[in-house]
């Protein structure tokens, strides 16, 4: 009976992996408007989108459905370009007693980056499926956070 599960998935990014990272823990309220799987996003507790101690509500949509849940940044550091969240409510707590997303940014000898993407999750009962819709929504917000980034970066050399 295995109820702990860890999911991993590397893609490469055009953007730098400083500012991918930068994104996504100083402009993470912009996800919605860059992200075609977020549909809304809304600070649920505390003033500051970007501190440990703010809870924010998000709507999104994972395998064609739409699903909501709460989320909080557990730990940031700045210095591995590592950051992980806590998700919780809504829809996460209909399958998992814990859930964290994991992203670290990683620059490559070559120049480029690689964002690292780990799922951690403790299922409710042996019955319930692993997140896989998970890796294929933070794949495709990855790739339009990093279009977004990418052209204002080609704007920017015009």
């Amino acid at each position: 009976m295995v109820l702990l599960g860890k999911l991993s998935t590397e893609l490469g990014i055009k953007a730098s992996a400083d500012k991918f990272f930068n994104y996504f823990v100083t402009q993470l309220h912009e996800m919605q408007n860059h992200c075609e799987r977020v549909h809304h996003t809304k600070l649920h507790e505390g003033e500051d989108w970007h501190d440990t101690d703010t809870v924010k509500h998000w709507t999104y949509v994972i395998d064609g459905e739409v699903h909501t849940c709460y989320e909080s940044f557990e730990e940031v550091d700045k210095q591995n370009k590592k950051s992980t969240w806590k998700l919780f409510g809504g829809d996460i707590n209909k399958h998992y007693k814990n859930f964290k997303l994991i992203l670290q940014v990683i620059d490559k000898p070559d120049g480029t980056a690689v964002a690292k993407w780990t799922v951690e999750y403790e299922k409710i009962n042996e019955d319930i499926d692993p997140p896989n819709g998970w890796m294929n929504y933070l794949s495709k917000c990855t790739k339009d956070v990093d279009a977004h980034l990418s052209k204002s970066r080609a704007a920017r050399k015009v």
